[in-house]
């Protein structure tokens, strides 16, 4: 069944069959949903790929490995399964309903005169679901959350990036407690994304020059419900050996290969659109890493006859930037002569000098020698620009101010982060609020009034055993990820049995998972151990953490604080009630979100730009324990949480370390432990509960992926699309 995602808006993308499949006749349209990553948020889609085959699916989470391992007798008992028949018939309804009727659709409804192209959206990370490894941290899991939100609404919506054949590192820890990196290497045709087909009727192939050379780049595919994510991969025969790892390794860390890297992402994605004839009406910049493609732009428009500063005026009006970070390491900068190498052919083909090129990304640019900072290019290569909370708007405006002449602040506004509801909520939950809500609860995530009558009709004990088994499953999985650990550390049988008590159920369980860089302190827990000693020793009332994440490979002091934590993890008194989750992922972050009871982020003040992981956990009803700083300065109060420190910063980091755990730690003796440990005579956390019902009910309205989507479709695309259609 062909599905058109918003008619007139883009012609059709056509496909190349990849992986082989002998599917019989009756199951054909496994194929279809397993190249859809619709089944990624749709748990009766998963179960129907767990039941052909649970150890395959244990194994490979991807339904394409699983369709491609399965032996054709197999299926013979699947076409004698009366409840298989079934599962498959539901779910392929439920697949049409979601794919079809765009009458129905929110933004067809709200915008019934929208003419044009879709939105291009460019990213250079998508953390859409764990079977395709092509993220790191946050910035990928908000553009896979906002891939899946635009689908939902049923905005005209074409995404594109890299296809990073071996990926961000996956981590192991040794024995020591040091981080290891290991780059495996992805076959396409084992991913759930499909080759392009071009114009000709061959793979899509696009060119992007660098140098005295032109690079290869293979476009392929991967469908996010109804939006189509394009990748492009350099990793072909036809390419010089020293091109085809371009797009090996997200984030690479050579300079030049990063520069590389992104001038491919950003001039390729434009290509790889044109080819297929899309002419997008609204261009999104997600992050700096994607501004060169103002270069491509600007290429065309000097070739309609435009010199350059009036080319730039014509390709900013119907751009949109979202900056993601306040952090320096966080805006992409390269030196001047590199920078200066690889533009040098551009500034001819744009018929200006390298200088003036040059000045477009400096932020000084009457230093023609100085750092090329991509942010810089894209605030002056877009007409609208936004930071991603109420607070990141506040330190960007300043931040940015000297790029805008005569302004007392940048013209940023705010659109803060939010998560894809049915992606982070987990399945017990999920089933209290179809039972609640209805079905088709995911489509009134927006309306905060109706979640907080329904989840006020839950009973206590029902929502408390929903949340206890999604905790026993992050256990269970925290144990095998520590057993299997262990094992390849050498340890004994008796001490691999011992991982059993590991973390216990009915403990207070504090969840720390995110990159670990030094600025979001995962060690700030740790600034008082004999407080912490005396806090995790409590036999009456137990507290544990569970930590993941990863430290870049070049950042040596984010590694030391996993190896800090590790070290403790295994001395006493701290053996089995601090763990850390090595090779954290999607799977590992969906875990934990959905099974913790509180959810800690300290990092220094005004750092964060968001933190979407402590919306994610406030969706499964976990009370967040946070400075503030990014969303939780909009989402904080005394119902929901609690704020760690005062909203001020001190210039003195030492001290305002050890106030920020002062503060932790009283929150945690004087108010979270006692508060959890308060029970009735059926041993229920009224209190608690209480606690966690207006966490949901107040912050997943308002942090959920459908109202952010919402808030670009009504105050960035439809405006920006609207102005370039007339013009203006």
């Amino acid at each position: 069944m062909a599905y058109s995602q918003h008619p007139g808006d883009y012609p059709e993308i056509r496909t190349l069959a990849s992986a082989e499949f002998h599917l019989p006749e009756e199951f054909a349209r496994l194929r279809e949903l397993a190249y859809n990553f619709w089944w990624s948020w749709t748990p009766q889609a998963r179960l129907l790929f767990s039941s052909i085959d649970p150890a395959l699916w244990a194994r490979y989470r991807n339904p394409v490995e699983v369709l491609s391992h399965v032996e054709p007798q197999h299926w013979e008992s699947l076409l004698l399964s009366d409840s298989f028949q079934a599962a498959y018939d539901n779910v392929l309804r439920s697949f049409d309903r979601y794919m079809g009727h765009p009458e129905q659709w929110w933004f067809n409804r709200t915008f019934p005169d929208h003419e044009g192209g879709p939105v291009a959206y460019l990213s250079t990370e998508y953390g859409i679901h764990e079977s395709l490894r092509i993220y790191s941290g946050g910035l990928g899991v908000l553009s896979g959350d906002h891939c899946k939100a635009a689908s939902d609404l049923g905005i005209p919506f074409v995404a594109a990036g890299l296809l990073y054949r071996r990926g961000y590192f996956r981590q192991t820890i040794n024995a020591e407690g040091r981080q290891q990196h290991m780059y495996p290497d992805f076959d396409p045709a084992r991913l759930p994304v499909l080759p392009v087909l071009g114009p000709e009727g061959r793979h899509l192939v696009v060119h992007v020059p660098l140098l005295d050379r032109k690079v290869q780049l293979a476009v392929y595919m991967a469908q996010v419900g109804r939006v189509p994510v394009l990748l492009l991969d350099s990793d072909l025969p036809q390419n010089d050996p020293c091109d085809r790892p371009i797009t090996h390794i997200l984030y690479v860390r050579g300079r030049e290969m990063r520069l590389c890297q992104e001038m491919v992402l950003g001039i390729g994605a434009v290509r790889a659109l044109r080819a297929l004839g899309i002419d997008p009406s609204v261009w999104h910049l997600n992050e700096g890493h994607v501004a060169l493609m103002a270069l491509e732009r600007l290429r065309e428009e000097v070739l309609e006859g435009e010199r350059l500063p009036r080319a730039l005026n014509v390709v900013r009006r119907n751009i949109a930037f979202t900056t993601h970070t306040p952090v320096p390491a966080g805006n992409e900068t390269f030196e001047g002569e590199l920078v200066r190498l690889y533009l040098g052919s551009w500034a001819v083909q744009l018929g200006t000098s390298v200088n003036e090129l040059l000045q477009l990304g400096q932020t000084d640019p009457n230093d023609a020698s100085g750092a090329f900072n991509l942010t810089a290019l894209a605030l002056r290569a877009s007409t609208y620009h936004n930071a991603v909370s109420a607070r990141h708007g506040e330190v960007s405006r300043q931040m940015w101010r000297d790029l805008f002449e005569g302004r007392d602040e940048a013209p940023i506004d705010s659109i803060t982060n939010g998560v894809h509801v049915e992606t982070w909520v987990g399945l017990e939950l999920r089933d209290l609020l179809t039972k609640t809500l209805g079905p088709q609860w995911q489509e009134k995530a927006h309306q905060g009034e109706v979640w907080a009558k329904n989840l006020e009709a839950i009973p206590d004990d029902e929502f408390w055993a929903a949340h206890q088994a999604q905790k026993k499953r992050l256990i269970r999985k925290s144990r095998e990820i520590v057993r299997r650990m262990l094992a390849r550390h050498g340890a004994s049988p008796r001490e691999l049995a011992s991982v059993n008590n590991l973390l216990d159920p009915r403990a207070l369980t504090i969840g720390f998972a995110r990159r670990f860089a030094t600025y979001k302190r995962a060690g700030l827990l740790f600034h008082d151990l004999g407080r912490l000693r005396r806090l995790i020793s409590d036999p009456e009332r137990p507290l544990q953490i569970i930590f993941a994440g990863k430290a870049h490979p070049a950042d040596l002091a984010g590694q030391d604080l996993i190896t800090q934590i590790f070290r403790l993890s295994g001395s006493d008194p701290f053996r089995g009630k601090i763990v850390f989750l090595e090779d954290y992922d999607l799977l590992i972050g969906r875990l934990m979100v959905q099974g913790v009871d509180v959810w800690l982020n300290n990092p220094r003040r005004p750092l964060e730009a968001s933190g979407t992981s402590g919306q994610k956990a406030a969706a499964n009803g976990a009370l967040n324990l946070s400075v503030l700083d990014g969303w939780w300065v909009e989402g904080y109060s005394e119902q929901v949480g609690w704020a760690i420190g005062r909203p001020e910063t001190m210039d003195d980091q030492q001290a305002q370390d050890a106030e920020d755990a002062a503060s932790l730690y009283d929150l945690l003796e004087q108010q979270v432990i006692p508060t959890f440990y308060d029970r009735d005579e059926f041993r229920l956390p009224q209190r608690w509960i209480a606690m966690m019902k207006a966490s949901i009910h107040r912050l997943l309205p308002v942090f959920s992926g459908s109202r952010m989507v919402r808030d670009y479709a009504t105050r960035a695309y439809v405006p920006l699309a609207t102005r370039e259609k007339v013009g203006q």
